[in-house]
């Protein structure tokens, strides 16, 4: 290994240790490689380059086509690229096709690029679809025992190697800065790849030798190791299979926006030492409420013991157990959850939406006429997506018909929602939400792209209710504040909004707080009558991609003349990585580089 890249990691050693803390989050940044023999985190400098290029030349490898590959084939005449990419990992989904126009820019360089799978859990034929979808045409290689991994010290995907002619490691990490954990760049500012490729053409020493990379952890063998725990194993058919059903499944499944199929046990133990890290760090189940206030029916946190049964498992080999034994897991389903067919289905438009592959995609607005000339009374909601794996939220919000049609002009009524694992919602017997005679809905569809262009078609079911049934009406209102100004730089700006009117006597059922990118924080705090407040909902770490509705256990009942305030921070500082622009003076608007400060609530009232 050079000189360069040893000093580099030596000097750096502290920093990145700091930024493993950072970056330890589904699909997060890397650790400095503990499994190969080469690159232990101590020792690293006296084991060098070392019999690398000679390990290299005794390997041999086999394409997801059944060709056999040795490094005399796959290194180039100036160098070789190395990329690690996994079928199941969305930044390697993303950045697939970022490989394959950057082998075709330097193809005439005497660079050569390598895809390498080391995934256990991903198949050949994986490989060929993920090959075939993403326009891959590079040499794909199977590295199943991840010998090759171990030797270049890769640990997530994507995560590239760059080495020279003479086969010394020159760069290890990242591609560029433009994809990371929940964020999404229009475009790169660092593209630390580009910078050592072309310090090698030019002669010139690599800018950059070690960078964090993002990406999911690599799916590694597992071997029983007897030792691990004390008393009787953790398994999977008896211990972990339940926890994931409970809490996961509904999301990571076939067809749905899960990035990896938690369902058997094959995936599961391939992905055991992800699944720990992004469960111990509370990245997953997304989750975003703290336990000191109210009590919610949707809670997806996980309990001190769940957490520990993963990472004992994980922790003792993986073990599989009975599977026999195993619960029948959630099915995926194209279908409606709603008890019965919906007595109305309502498409966001006459037309699918073209998801792009790749890139920002803002939030859409499609408008569609209900038709109904008289009040509705609505018992059941489900938003069905038209593509569970682009799809990443929809809100549906009612409107006068012809209202202003730009956006979310007019709509300031929400109706019904839909996250990643969300469920049919159904209310008790008697409760009903209305929608009034003459409206049209808005929907608010966010899509993440994944790779490959996609269509969707969202819709609404509703099943209405017997008007002379219903006893209590739920209405959904907000405090809102349209008026803030965001000032550049901010890292913590504060902006309250309070309930203009006062409550009737109601039943308080929950809460869903809408922001953009810049959205920090917010709490929600009962007003009463008699001065007393009651914080009912914090949340210190808001997260835009899911907009959770937030949904009591019980209902809190609050007399007459009760109010609502919420309390937001946002950060418009270049700390935020999802900022667009931190020189931006920002403002109530309807778009993602726009802001809104919104705090929905619903309650029920007697009719």
């Amino acid at each position: 290994m050079g000189t360069g890249f040893n000093r580099a990691l030596a000097s750096n050693r502290s920093h990145l240790r700091a930024l493993c803390c950072l970056w330890c989050m589904l699909c997060a940044g890397g650790v400095l490689p503990s499994g190969g023999p080469l690159f232990a985190q101590e020792g690293l400098q006296a084991a060098g380059a070392v019999g690398l290029a000679e390990r290299l030349a005794a390997m041999k490898r086999t394409d997801f086509q059944g060709k056999d590959w040795t490094w005399s084939e796959l290194s180039g005449e100036k160098g070789t690229v190395v990329v690690f990419l996994g079928t199941q990992c969305p930044l390697a989904k993303l950045y697939t096709r970022r490989i394959e126009e950057l082998s075709t820019k330097y193809a005439q360089s005497g660079m050569r690029f390598v895809a390498v799978d080391s995934n256990v859990q991903d198949s050949l034929a994986e490989m060929a679809a993920h090959a075939r979808k993403h326009q891959l045409t590079i040499p794909f290689i199977k590295d199943p025992d991840q010998a090759l991994a171990d030797l270049l010290g890769a640990t997530r995907t994507p995560e590239v190697c760059v080495l020279d002619t003479n086969a010394e490691l020159k760069y290890r990490g990242r591609i560029d800065d433009q994809f990371g954990i929940g964020y999404a760049k229009e475009k790169e500012t660092a593209s630390e790849l580009i910078d050592a490729i072309d310090a090698i053409l030019s002669g010139r020493e690599v800018p950059t030798a070690v960078t964090t990379a993002p990406g999911c952890l690599i799916g590694r063998v597992h071997h029983k190791k007897s030792d691990a725990v004390v008393g009787a194993p953790i398994t999977y058919a008896e211990h972990v299979a339940p926890v994931l059903q409970a809490h996961c499944v509904s999301c990571h499944r076939e067809g749905d926006i899960g990035p990896m199929d938690l369902s058997t046990y094959e995936d599961v133990a391939a992905w055991a030492e992800m699944i720990v890290e992004v469960t111990q760090n509370r990245t997953m189940p997304p989750w975003h409420a703290t336990q000191d206030h109210a009590k919610f029916a949707n809670d997806r946190t996980l309990s001190e013991k769940e957490l520990s049964i993963l990472e004992q498992w994980a922790a003792g080999g993986a073990e599989s157990g009975d599977l026999q034994k195993v619960a029948n897991p959630i099915a995926a389903t194209s279908g409606w959850l709603l008890p019965k067919e919906p007595d109305l289905v309502i498409p966001m438009s006459e037309d699918a939406y073209r998801v792009p592959k790749e890139g920002t995609v803002n939030y859409q607005y499609f408008r569609a006429d209900v038709g109904n000339d008289k009040d509705l009374w609505v018992r059941g909601l489900e938003i069905l997506p038209g593509a569970r794996d682009v799809v990443h939220h929809v809100l549906v919000f009612v409107a006068p018909k012809g209202s202003r049609k730009r956006d979310l002009g007019g709509a300031r009524t929400f109706l019904a929602g839909y996250v990643p694992g969300t469920r049919a919602e159904l209310m008790p017997s008697g409760y009903a939400k209305r929608i009034p005679a003459n409206s049209e809905l808005v929907f608010q569809v966010h899509y993440t792209p994944n790779g490959t262009a996609t269509e969707d078609l969202s819709k609404l079911g509703l099943l209405f209710a017997d008007e002379q049934s219903v006893t209590h009406e739920v209405i959904t209102t907000s405090a809102v504040n349209l008026r803030f100004s965001i000032p550049p730089g901010a890292a913590n700006h504060a902006v309250t909004a309070t309930l203009p009117e006062k409550l009737p006597a109601c039943e308080l059922l929950s809460f869903s707080p809408h922001m953009h990118v810049r959205g920090k924080s917010f709490k929600y705090t009962i007003m009463y009558p008699d001065r007393r407040r009651e914080v009912v909902l914090d949340i210190p770490h808001y997260d835009f991609n899911w907009q959770t509705e937030y949904r009591l256990a019980s209902p809190i009942n609050v007399p007459a003349g009760t109010r609502m305030r919420c309390d937001a921070a946002f950060d418009n500082s270049d700390g935020n990585l999802n900022n667009p622009d931190s020189k931006a003076w920002v403002s109530w608007g309807d778009q993602t580089y726009e802001e809104m400060m919104i705090g929905y609530f619903h309650y029920a009232v007697k009719r």
